[in-house]
């Protein structure tokens, strides 16, 4: 009864925010977030719409981190959320929640890149087909660059290319990788030397990457 009750006073919180035009964002997570989550189980479409406002940034930069400029991020995006009210039920701590979604977003795009492999299908969609998330402009030769970064990065591997882009795109400790690829962190670490030295190899080939390299902290000569 109490958690019914608190679930309700949320809600009545998220209506009356929708009203008045109060940004979801703000009171997704407002008072108890337990009671959201029994909301969510719950079907609620206010604490449904909370949970999309909340974090489809968040989800569509590890979609993009991983996929790169694509058609799909767009559906792929809608699917994450898809799985996630599926699976809701299955999540016990409201506080996890951010977490969990992330999870769900590293599988939903490990899952494309194995449709496509599997289809022998890999495109690039070049950067102005696609509506992108607001990100600082980049010059033309960084664009270029771009592009061949996810040329090499799409004869990888799935489960290397996901740990190289999220690691070193998505700027993610190594543990929080592990823990969103439900691997070990030794496995991940295992991942992460091997894509590197993939990527350094090929992006060597490459004029502009290879000015990239040297110049880079990263991989430049010591």
């Amino acid at each position: 009864m109490e958690s019914r009750t608190k679930a309700a006073n949320h809600l009545k919180v998220v209506r009356t925010g929708q009203q008045r035009g109060t940004g979801l964002s703000e009171l997704a997570y407002w008072g108890d977030e337990q009671a959201f989550l029994d909301a969510l189980r719950a079907r609620d479409p206010a604490a449904t719409a909370a949970l999309f406002d909340a974090h489809q940034g968040m989800v569509l930069a590890v979609l993009a981190r991983v996929l790169g400029v694509d058609s799909e991020l767009r559906d792929l995006l809608q699917e994450v959320f898809v799985r996630a009210l599926r699976g809701v039920h299955t999540v016990r701590d409201g506080r996890v929640l951010q977490q969990w979604l992330r999870q769900i977003a590293v599988c939903t795009a490990m899952d494309c890149l194995r449709r496509r492999r599997r289809r022998r299908w890999l495109k690039l969609v070049a950067p102005d087909d696609l509506e992108e998330p607001a990100a600082p402009a980049v010059n033309s030769e960084a664009r270029e660059a771009l592009r061949h970064v996810y040329r090499i990065l799409d004869a990888f591997p799935a489960e290397e290319r996901l740990v190289f882009t999220l690691r070193t795109f998505a700027s993610m400790e190594l543990t929080e990788v592990a823990s969103a690829s439900k691997c070990s962190l030794a496995t991940i670490k295992r991942r992460l030397a091997r894509a590197e030295a993939r990527f350094e190899i090929a992006a060597r080939s490459h004029p502009v990457l290879s000015r990239w390299l040297e110049e880079g902290d990263r991989w430049g000569q010591q």
